[in-house]
Formats: C-alpha cells, sequence, structure tokens
C-alpha cells in the first residue's frame, strides 16, 4: 500500500472519529431510504379501486397498460397484480384523481 494511498485513509478516520464525537455533525450523512413494499391486492380491492375512478375493465385496462383479459382476471381472482401494476393501484388508492392528473386516455 503507497504511503499517500494511507495517509489518506489515516486522515479519513481521524476525520470521521472528530465528528462522531462533536454534537454537531459535520460530516455529510446519507438519509436512510425506507420504501413500502408492493402491496397484494385481492380481486375485490381491484374492482373497487377501479370502480372508485369511474373506469370500465376496457378503460381501465388501457390506462395502465395490460389487457382487457388480465383485468378480468384479476377481478375474477384467478390471477393477481404485481409489481408495477399493484404500484399504481396503490397509488389510485391515495388519489382517486390520478387518471384525471395524469390523462393518458381520454374519457369522452
Amino acid at each position: 500500500m503507497s504511503n499517500s494511498y494511507f495517509e489518506s485513509l489515516k486522515q479519513g478516520l481521524l476525520e470521521a472519529v472528530d465528528d462522531a464525537k462533536n454534537e454537531e455533525n459535520q460530516l455529510k450523512r446519507r438519509k436512510r431510504t425506507i420504501i413500502t413494499p408492493v402491496k397484494r391486492y385481492t380481486s375485490s380491492e381491484v374492482k373497487r379501486i377501479r370502480n372508485d375512478i369511474q373506469m370500465t375493465q376496457n378503460e381501465f385496462a388501457s390506462y395502465l397498460g395490460v389487457s382487457l383479459k388480465t383485468v378480468e382476471a384479476w377481478e375474477s381472482g384467478k390471477n393477481t397484480p404485481s409489481g408495477c401494476a399493484s404500484r399504481l393501484l396503490s397509488m389510485f388508492e391515495m388519489n382517486k384523481n390520478l387518471a384525471k392528473e395524469y390523462p393518458f386516455i381520454q374519457i369522452e
């Protein structure tokens, strides 16, 4: 190990120790990010969310970028949404106006 590398490492450690002893932290700290796990939705929850935002199954499928058969399978309990679809459903639960605020489809 080169002497300059060792000195740099030593200096960094000394600064960290001094910062830990000081009540007013001087060094930048990285904040911990906590991400809420993706929720698992039941067939009745999917249907309730779709009805709450007043979309037909076909409109809902188009908005989410999935097929009509996929939405039908979710609502019948044959399949469950996962990943991005579940995250979008969570967003719809938090904000029923999401489709109006981000209009990927037009309802006439």
